[in-house]
């Protein structure tokens, strides 16, 4: 079926004419009308064909049946096991000739039950006289009889077949069909395109209606320009087609491909030239500059593709919003380890998990709270040893498990005692600290070491995460971002799927396309290279690329990252207010009770009123510390102010009294009045 637009047909009328043996065949859409008033996809068939598509069919398969009511112009929809039988309605119209009506009864004598006639006149073929109005059946296919084409027919007597005649095409009359009484089931109808232009009632229905058209309804594939698949369509679709076969055999339908499909391509494949059919999703996850040319129409140099061993690295914690990014392990830089630092001993016990042998620096005071648990000075050098779970004593005296990070601090004071500890035999265990894991304070890892590595070589020689900062910058790469902060975390190590490419304007300067995370479409164009045979350019690929801060977050999650957890929150602790405020209490109740014992006695005047003196009285002597009294903590002395000159006399060593000595000059005075 070759033409123009003058011989477009309709969509429908093609597929049921289409021979499948000529496929594939070539179409162009000369209208196109949108199906369900959709204009993409719907359960994934292709239902929409603008004006000037190229379309490749490829395959049909029957799909259903459609039938309409010529009366009333409903139409419902079969499948294709209906059970129903139907009976077609004969043509009112007659026949000429023989040929005529051969050609345009549906007879096919291999598969249905045969056609039947009936002539107005008189027949004399040969000798043999056929009466008219006497019932013909065609009974096979032309055939030469005496070299005329004919037809072998069987005459129908009044008790049943009486003989056969061969009755030649050309023999002219006046010819109508006859009721046989034959049915046909769906299947029957669908298959012959002669049944399928004829009309038929179905027998099982009860109701009144006009005569049937079924209609075979086929579903399509075929290959389009820019469809990554095999898009499936109805053939009902109300498009008006042309074949173009012969004119366009040389019409590429272009495949679109995403950056996996890229990937799977073969290695003899590149480089090659591509053109992008879809940009990445807006907004990006990236923010390297390369992300804004990947439009729609870009012309890219692929170059290979492969598998780049990454690192995650970000930005250290500062008043700034922190930036994240995926280096590429050939980076080109010098880096140089940087101390890490740490706000929590918890931080510090994830940390030894992760790599042992970990020193530092305490930058600020901490203060244990518990019992039995060591405090920290600014300036104590440690090395963190183990956690471990220990029993202190709580606020109402009951033991309590509590986890714990034991240190050893480094010293001048505690060499002395490790030589002494030596020579006296003693347990080096004295002199490691309990550090609860709640314990809040700041601590700086110590590092000696000032050598510069390569990416690659300080990931094979010190576990992460590692905060570095970059020594020297890549010099083969025309900007690098890493060389502007003061400092880095090392995170993690991943392996990354890539397309090394570049622009077709400047393909000396590569970059990574990291397959799993970008959402773009392109096709290879098959264009030659831009530079001549044998003098490809040096390509610099840059080996840095920086994440949004959205996608830094689904990159940690995607990849099953998590950060250490911290421990659980300690039991609560009584603080020096509450504490203050029960022996105050604790104090008032003795008081009443000193005051309540002495009631029955008799009571006396009251003495008169103090003669307020110049001099103050002498200040009782302070007693001595109790034994039973807690110790101070041998390791750490809290810093505490001077405190200020007594007004009351130089000789006075303090001017407070402890809370026995009041008690009991309390209790003296009751006594004495």
């Amino acid at each position: 079926m070759e033409g123009t637009e003058t011989d477009a047909v309709s969509m429908q009328a093609y597929i049921e004419s289409l021979d499948t043996k000529t496929l594939p065949r070539i179409l162009q859409v000369c209208s196109g009308v949108y199906f369900q008033g959709s204009v993409y996809e719907v359960s994934g068939s292709e239902v929409c064909l603008s004006t000037g598509d190229m379309v490749k069919i490829i395959g049909t398969n029957l799909l259903s049946a459609n039938t309409e009511d010529i009366s009333t112009k409903e139409t419902s929809e079969l499948p294709l096991n209906y059970k129903g039988m139907f009976k077609m309605v004969l043509e009112d119209m007659p026949y000429f000739s023989v040929e005529e009506m051969v050609e345009l009864l549906p007879v096919d004598l291999k598969s249905f039950h045969p056609i039947s006639f009936i002539s107005c006149h008189c027949l004399e073929v040969k000798g043999r006289v056929v009466e008219a109005g006497q019932v013909l059946t065609l009974m096979g296919p032309r055939t030469l009889v005496d070299e005329m084409p004919s037809v072998r027919c069987q005459i129908e007597g009044h008790r049943g077949p009486s003989s056969e005649i061969f009755i030649p095409l050309s023999c002219r009359g006046k010819f109508y069909e006859h009721d046989s009484g034959h049915t046909y089931n769906l299947e029957q109808i669908l298959s012959s395109p002669r049944l399928c232009t004829r009309y038929f009632r179905d027998i099982k229905t009860t109701k009144c209606g006009g005569p049937l058209k079924i209609t075979p309804i086929y579903q399509v594939q075929a290959i389009m320009s820019m469809r990554k698949d095999v898009v499936t369509f109805p053939s009902s679709l109300e498009v008006d087609v042309v074949d173009v076969t012969e004119k366009s055999q040389s019409v590429k339908f272009v495949t679109p491909l995403s950056l996996a499909e890229v990937m799977a391509k073969p290695p003899e494949r590149f480089p090659a030239m591509a053109e992008v059919v879809e940009g990445p999703s807006v907004p990006s996850l990236f923010k390297s500059p390369w992300v804004e040319n990947l439009q729609k129409g870009q012309r890219l140099l692929l170059h290979s593709c492969c598998d780049s061993p990454m690192v995650l690295a970000s930005t250290l914690k500062s008043k700034k919003a922190q930036q994240h990014f995926l280096v590429a392990q050939n980076y080109g830089g010098r880096l140089r380890r940087r101390p890490r630092e740490f706000a929590a001993v918890y931080e510090l016990c994830g940390a030894l998990q992760q790599a042992p042998n970990l020193s530092v620096t305490a930058s600020r005071h901490c203060e244990a709270l518990e019992e039995g648990l060591d405090s920290l000075s600014a300036g104590d050098q440690l090395d963190i040893l183990r956690n471990q779970m220990v029993e202190v004593q709580g606020n109402e005296g009951e033991l309590q498990k509590v986890e714990v990070l034991v240190c050893r601090r480094l010293s001048e004071a505690d060499e002395d005692d490790d030589e002494e500890d030596e020579d006296d035999g003693e347990d080096e265990s004295e002199h490691e600290l309990l550090l609860p894991m709640y314990l809040e304070g700041h601590f700086v890892e110590r590092i000696k070491d000032k050598k510069k590595y390569s990416l690659a070589n300080l990931l094979k020689q010190f576990p992460l995460p590692l905060d570095v900062k970059v020594a020297t910058k890549d010099v083969a790469v025309r900007c690098d971002p890493l060389s502007d902060h003061p400092g880095l975390q090392l995170k993690e190590t991943v392996i990354e799927p890539v397309v090394l490419a570049s622009l077709a304007s400047k393909p000396g300067e590569c970059f990574q396309l990291p397959s799993r995370w970008l959402s773009m479409a392109l096709y290879l164009t098959g264009d030659p290279l831009p530079w001549r045979e044998g003098q490809a350019p040096k390509m610099q690929c840059e080996t840095v690329m920086e994440l949004t801060e959205a996608f830094y977050h689904e990159f940690l999650t995607q990849a099953g990252s998590a950060d250490v957890l911290p421990p659980p929150l300690p039991p609560k602790r009584i603080t020096e207010s509450k504490t203050s405020h029960q022996r105050s209490e604790s104090l008032s109740t003795q008081l009443d009770q000193l005051t309540l014992s002495n009631e029955k006695k008799p009571k006396k005047s009251l003495p008169p009123p103090p003669v307020i003196l110049e001099d103050p009285p002498p200040v009782l002597e302070r007693k001595p510390i109790s034994p039973a009294s807690t110790q101070p903590n041998m390791y750490v002395q809290t810093p505490k102010k001077p405190l200020k000159q007594s007004k009351r006399g130089s000789d006075s060593d303090h001017d407070y009294e402890s809370p026995n000595e009041f008690l009991k000059n309390a209790a003296e005075s009751v006594m004495f009045y």
